[in-house]
C-alpha cells in the first residue's frame, strides 16, 4: 500500500503532525484532561487518536520504516557497548 498520490500530501502530512503536536503538548500539560465525565475519552480521540490515524492514512508505511530505523541504532547500540 503506498501513499496518496496528491498534491498536497505534504500540506497534510505536516498539519496532521502539528496537530498531533499540539494535542498531546495539551494533554501533557493537563489544561485538556483526556477523560471527562460529560465528554469521556474524546478528548484524548481527538487530539491524539485523529490525527494518528490521518497520519496512518496518509503514509501507511511510515511505522514501520521508524520502527526499523529504531531496530537497527538499539543493536548498533548494544553490540557496540558490549565490545567495549
Amino acid at each position: 500500500m503506498s501513499s496518496l498520490p496528491s498534491p498536497h500530501h505534504p500540506r497534510l502530512f505536516a498539519a496532521a503532525g502539528t496537530w498531533l503536536l499540539a494535542g498531546s503538548g495539551l494533554l501533557l500539560s493537563t489544561l485538556v484532561p483526556a477523560h471527562t465525565s460529560l465528554l469521556g475519552w474524546t478528548p484524548a480521540f481527538w487530539l491524539l487518536v485523529a490525527p494518528l490515524l490521518v497520519l496512518l492514512a496518509l503514509a501507511p508505511g511510515l511505522p514501520r520504516r521508524w520502527l526499523k530505523r529504531r531496530r537497527l541504532h538499539v543493536v548498533h547500540t548494544v553490540h557496540g557497548a558490549g565490545w567495549r
